[in-house]
């Protein structure tokens, strides 16, 4: 096992330590929070594998939710089904919680790259809070005893839930690569089919947290993860992934215009990264964002809905929004993977002191661990069904990343003009002053070209020229490079991630995400109308020097963070825009889908249906509740509608008798 690097073993030590301070510390957040946050610290010192972390996520914000829900005499539990009591409920939710969470996160980063350096810490922040982890004993009424039965629960659905955790996530599905790996620091390419993902060979990769590998082949993360189970959503075929979207464009078919344009788009995004050119955009949610799902055609908000008053312009160089936003949200701000960034933000939400935690927006003001432990479920169940939708449509589509792609067509030559040069039908289009063929005229001295003219008849771009030598303090810029040897906005020594494009993780996750945010917190509005995140000059980037000025990112809503965090893709070159919006959609369905699952637990609904009105008594006001639904469903849409009470996804006559039965029937 290579060394973690130095700064990244202090970070994360720093995390585990924080979080296994003495009670002064603890008693400022809750114990849920508290072993969210050992979560977080985990995930950052392991290897950044999205869905398997997602999985993580879910599976401990579900033993800590059964945990507290255990304690509760209505609401509904996921995995372990048992009621408790005891003389002091609040007492025995936190022990019963962490014994939980302790042993489930210590379980699952057993075998993690770092696990000799954060299974210690994690031992003593268990430790620190008075807990003994020599107790697995899972007999009698102990809430210690609780918390290990539930573990020993969630352990052994895990090991047969499809996911092949014993097999360290292997794939499954029999998947293999067809295209042989592109050594990306050469130039040029080799393809067997162009449309299909291709692995990176590296001489010396290094991951986004840090993580020295060495020489290295990429294998595809996770193809076989459709067959995982999901938290909420449903599928009626069991061979195809999860709200298939269809195909993605692809090069000599139907959508080969769509292909190239986006592709095209792509280079034209790593064309606007010099932080010198002087161009300057307002990035205040009066003119940027607002943008129907799918889209980025938003054109702001006229006033902070809860102030009453107008945003403030936000005018920053583009070169440093574009850089901020691809490295702000490559991995999250921490390195603890787009799952473990929205549970960052969720938490940064509830520490706001704007924030009124009341459950959906309604109801009695709920204490912090109540708030936390059903958070979690809700946003991380969301995350965990986004990577089963999302990894399902990436297994079975396998398509190509914007590096092999670009690069590939640019070795065809150019395909706008048959009289020109080099002309190939599936070459890139030729656009003034972006993607233009290499000329005798563009690269004669003083030319445009003049540092390519030893590759008269190949194509060129005006692009990023890729991660300068010393990037602390030097920044690469923007000219005229080589087509065949274009880099995406990424470390040099990472590239583009290990599995296939479509459809974006980050879109996914993060509208699933959003959607949640906005449920719960009952409002799709940040606190007090605003989220913001600070970056000072010269002192974030790490793939090149800066932002060139201090730098605030600000959204109104979680719908605007999203979608930043899906176009931030593009901007760092690893995704084309149907990847993006493609995954905002389906994240969109998930999120709320996962919120109606996660809100039938809390009410208590998934043992007692009829309780429609989540009144604690089934009565004819139950019947009203349900049919005002049903109605409402064919005005607003049934997409997770609560009137889809046989949850098959649509709306219709059978959902009245299926509810009809259950109200004769009553509660158990």
């Amino acid at each position: 096992m290579r060394p973690v690097p130095a700064p990244l073993l202090l970070s994360a030590a720093l995390a585990f330590a924080a979080i296994g301070a003495p009670a002064a510390v603890h008693a400022q957040i809750s114990t849920a929070r508290a072993w969210d946050e050992q979560l977080l610290a985990a995930i950052r010192a392991d290897k950044p594998r999205p869905p398997i972390h997602a999985r993580n996520l879910f599976h401990v914000s579900a033993a800590m939710y059964d945990a507290w829900a255990a304690y509760d005499p209505r609401a509904d539990q996921v995995f372990h089904h048992e009621r408790a009591t005891a003389a002091n409920i609040e007492s025995a939710r936190a022990e019963s919680i962490s014994y939980a969470a302790y042993r489930l996160i210590r379980w699952r980063y057993t075998q993690s790259f770092n696990a000799a350096i954060s299974l210690p810490i994690l031992d003593n922040a268990f430790t620190a809070m008075g807990y003994d982890v020599n107790n697995t004993s899972t007999l009698g009424n102990s809430p210690a005893a609780l918390g290990n039965r539930i573990y020993t629960t969630i352990k052994a659905l895990g090991l047969a839930d499809g996911a092949n955790e014993s097999g360290n996530y292997a794939a499954t599905n029999g998947y293999a690569t067809v295209n042989p790996p592109l050594i990306f620091a050469l130039p040029g390419i080799t393809m067997t089919d162009p449309n299909r993902w291709q692995p990176l060979a590296f001489s010396y990769l290094v991951l986004q947290n840090g993580i020295i590998i060495g020489a290295s082949v990429q294998d595809f993360v996770c193809p076989h993860w459709a067959s995982v189970v999901p938290f909420s959503i449903r599928r009626t075929d069991p061979t195809q992934p999860y709200l298939d979207p269809g195909p993605p464009p692809m090069l000599n078919g139907p959508t080969d215009a769509q292909f190239k344009a986006e592709h095209e788009q792509v280079v034209r995004f790593s064309s606007i990264l010099d932080p010198y050119d002087g161009v300057t955009l307002d990035i205040s949610p009066a003119s940027h964002h607002n943008n129907p799902l799918g889209t980025n055609n938003g054109v702001g908000y006229p006033s902070n809905p809860v102030t009453g008053l107008p945003y403030p312009p936000n005018v920053v160089k583009r070169a440093d929004y574009a850089r901020i936003l691809a490295e702000f949200w490559a991995d999250g701000p921490n390195s603890e993977t787009p799952p473990g960034h929205w549970n960052v933000l969720a938490n940064k939400v509830a520490d706001d002191i704007h924030t009124i935690k009341r459950i959906g927006g309604q109801g009695p003001i709920v204490n912090n661990l109540e708030w936390d432990a059903k958070t979690y479920l809700a946003v991380n169940g969301a995350v965990h069904d986004a990577a089963v939708c999302a990894w399902g449509i990436k297994g079975k589509y396998d398509s190509v990343r914007p590096l092999s792609a670009i690069r590939w067509c640019a070795a065809q030559g150019q395909c706008s003009d048959p009289g020109q040069p080099s002309f190939s039908a599936t070459g890139l289009p030729i656009v003034p002053g972006l993607v233009e063929p290499i000329t005798a005229a563009s690269s004669a001295p003083g030319q445009r070209h003049e540092n390519l003219a030893a590759n008269l008849g190949e194509m060129a771009l005006y692009a990023w020229r890729g991660q300068p030598p010393l990037p602390a303090t030097q920044v690469g810029g923007v000219g005229w490079i080589l087509a065949k040897n274009w880099m995406p906005y990424q470390k040099n020594n990472f590239v583009t991630p290990p599995f296939a494009g479509f459809i974006s993780g980050h879109s996914t996750f993060s509208r699933s995400a959003a959607e949640v945010m906005a449920s719960i917190t009952g409002s799709p509005y940040f606190p007090g109308g605003i989220g913001t995140y600070n970056f000072p000059a010269n002192s974030f980037l790490t793939f090149e020097l800066g932002p060139s000025q201090p730098l605030q990112l600000q959204w109104a809503t979680y719908f605007d963070a999203a979608d930043e965090a899906g176009i931030s893709r593009l901007y760092g070159g690893i995704h084309i825009a149907t990847d993006d919006f493609a995954g905002r959609i389906q994240g969109s369905r998930i999120g709320k889908t996962a919120w109606a699952r996660a809100l039938k637990l809390f009410q208590g609904r998934v043992t007692c249906p009829a309780d429609f009105d989540a009144s604690g008594a089934v009565n004819v006001a139950d019947i009203f509740a349900f049919i005002n639904a049903w109605f409402d469903a064919s005005v607003l849409g049934t997409f997770a509608s609560p009137a889809d009470f046989d949850e098959d996804g649509s709306v219709n006559v059978q959902d009245i008798f299926a509810f009809l039965s259950a109200w004769f029937v009553g509660c158990p």
